[in-house]
């Protein structure tokens, strides 16, 4: 079973994969947090990102957001360029900044766009080429169109989150949607969504043998070994879950500490390594984490895990 770590914007950037993939085995294939056109440039932070020599020791696929074909071709361009191989084409996001200017999720109704994608991946054999999705923006049989599309064409995988953008992360998935796009994909398909435990994959992996693999963000930030864990088919004790943990930040936290410029860069860079896991590490030092507004203060909490 292929392990997918999902990227989470905020969280997932170059340091974070890579002491996580120091730290942690089991991960297949990361992803960029997406990369996006600004002003009709390539943001440097982005860019930064995906070529930075961290990555060195992580499979990565960098992955893109676009609103219409002029940004989809215009970022396939720009990648190709800096020499990559594999692309993941972002059409399933839901957050109302992306969706409102018509990417992520909303491109699944687009059908003049999705006919573009189309024409780009065939364009491109020199590119493997990967879709992550939702079921759809309003309607979870908006994936229909794509998927006639793409069942002409030969991509790694569809990752597909069996909800619709506007349940954002939360109330129930549509099953039977990803049954149907299961059973009608002639390309590999990865179950993404609410997977945080051993228990939640084995019951996607009782529902779905078929798969091709499973996709974990925040299940993954919130408890950094369960890959590992998943692929060695035992979950580790609390203890042996914290103190690895805790080795994972200790590395991160000096990187941050080598690289930024003082106190309020480096905590508001190292906090959001703990906003998904309230239920690993309770929530008594996850709320003084949280609450934390200094460098001393954030030691202080962080040394209340236990």
């Amino acid at each position: 079973m292929n392990i997918h770590f999902a990227p989470v914007q905020g969280h997932t950037d170059a340091p974070y994969r890579h002491f996580h993939a120091f730290c942690y085995e089991g991960i297949n294939t990361y992803y960029t947090p997406f990369i996006r056109l600004e002003r009709n440039e390539l943001r440097n932070r982005d860019r930064k990102d995906f070529t930075s020599s961290l990555n060195g020791n992580c499979n990565l696929r960098p992955q893109i957001i676009f609103r219409n074909a002029e940004e989809l071709n215009s970022l396939t361009t720009i990648l190709k360029g800096d020499g990559v191989s594999a692309i993941d084409l972002n059409m399933g996001c839901p957050f109302p900044l992306q969706t409102g200017h018509g990417r992520g999720a909303a491109t699944l109704s687009n059908h003049q766009l999705v006919d573009a994608v189309g024409n780009v991946i065939s364009s491109s054999p020199e590119i493997d080429f990967s879709v992550k999705i939702r079921l759809g923006f309003n309607s979870p049989d908006e994936w229909q169109y794509l998927l006639k599309t793409l069942n002409n064409l030969r991509i790694s995988h569809i990752a597909v989150h069996p909800r619709i953008a506007r349940q954002q992360y939360s109330g129930d998935l549509y099953l039977d949607q990803f049954k149907a796009i299961l059973q009608e994909s002639k390309n590999p398909v990865i179950f993404n969504g609410d997977i945080k435990s051993l228990e939640d994959a084995d019951r996607i992996k009782n529902l779905f043998p078929d798969i091709a693999g499973i996709m974990i963000g925040r299940g993954i930030i919130g408890r950094p070994s369960l890959a590992e864990e998943l692929r060695q088919g035992r979950e580790w004790d609390r203890a042996q879950r914290i103190e690895k943990m805790l080795e994972f930040h200790r590395l991160l936290l000096s990187h941050y500490e080598e690289t930024l410029c003082g106190d309020s860069q480096l905590i508001s860079k190292i906090k959001p390594f703990w906003e998904y896991a309230e239920d690993e590490i309770k929530r008594k030092a996850w709320k003084a984490i949280k609450k934390a507004s200094n460098i001393a203060k954030y030691h202080s909490a962080v040394a209340m895990i236990d």
